[in-house]
């Protein structure tokens, strides 16, 4: 068996590996990998990351996105979301975002990876997940970068604000929020308050 071959014998579909996870298996990294890319096997993700395309009955599928960043970051510390995901929670924004946000300590700036736009912003602080709570913190923090009227969704973030945990969304506010979400939500003690506070005057 040849090295290449041999170097195969570790691949694994959908994965998505660094130049030094693959210079473990091989004598020879770069010329393998050369040979590795050209013949299809492996896909150039970005400088030194590459991804084993899983086949499917439609094609090529796509590696995971959060394959792709920890590849990319070479750490699990981060917090990947989709600014979409703004638009669930029903604070009235609609825009819709072709780029995913990387909360992380490591790296800044829009980077493309496997044919997706991530928009790395470094953070001190942000949570392991996701949550709804986390989400309106979030979105009141990016307010001024949206294409909507910054008033009518703070007013509809604070009636949000109801039902959700209220300890919960105080503790992400005081934790990862701007000056304007640790104001809006951090005076909040009960929902009749949130409630009273939300009714137009």
């Amino acid at each position: 068996m040849s090295a290449l071959q041999q170097l195969k014998k570790h691949l694994k579909p959908g994965q998505v590996y660094r130049r030094a996870d693959l210079a473990q298996w091989s004598n020879a990294v770069d010329r393998h990998l050369r040979q590795l890319v050209k013949d299809g096997t492996l896909k150039k993700v970005s400088q030194g990351v590459y991804a084993y395309p899983k086949k499917t009955s439609f094609g090529e599928a796509a590696p995971e996105e959060h394959k792709l960043v920890g590849a990319f970051l070479k750490s699990e510390d981060f917090l990947l979301f989709s600014p979409n995901s703004y638009n669930a929670l029903g604070a009235g924004t609609t825009q819709l975002y072709n780029e995913l946000i990387v909360y992380n300590r490591k790296r800044h700036g829009k980077f493309t990876l496997g044919g997706l736009t991530f928009n790395f912003q470094m953070k001190p602080y942000f949570p392991r997940k996701l949550s709804r709570e986390f989400l309106l913190v979030d979105l009141v923090n990016n307010v001024n970068k949206l294409a909507e009227e910054q008033k009518p969704v703070l007013d509809r973030a604070l009636n949000l604000a109801a039902d959700m945990d209220l300890s919960l969304l105080q503790k992400n506010a005081q934790r990862f929020g701007s000056v304007r979400a640790k104001k809006l939500f951090s005076s909040l003690n009960n929902k009749a308050e949130i409630n009273a506070a939300y009714l137009p005057a």
